[in-house]
């Protein structure tokens, strides 16, 4: 899956890395930046970061309340990215 961001300055793509399938944090999110390094967000103009399954459900699940608080609808119990430590 590949999101744009910032007028599609910026490229996330998460994807499971099936040349890692033995370790445990190969499920990658890929960030991209195109635009001017003076521009730039993050200091390399490509950055992966590797998360753990149960990283990557964390994640979504904190996303996914904060969707839900942004639209207005309440997020399931335990979900508030707050509560996470």
């Amino acid at each position: 899956m590949t999101i744009f961001l910032l007028d599609g300055t910026i490229e996330i793509e998460i994807f499971f890395e099936c040349v890692d399938h033995d370790l445990e944090d190969n499920i990658c999110v890929k960030i991209f930046e195109k635009c001017p390094p003076a521009e730039r967000l993050l200091r390399a103009g490509e950055t992966n970061i590797f998360l753990t399954p149960d990283q990557a459900r964390q994640l979504g699940t904190a996303l996914l309340g904060a969707a839900d608080n942004s639209t207005g609808r309440e997020s399931p119990e335990g979900s508030d990215p707050h509560d996470a430590a």
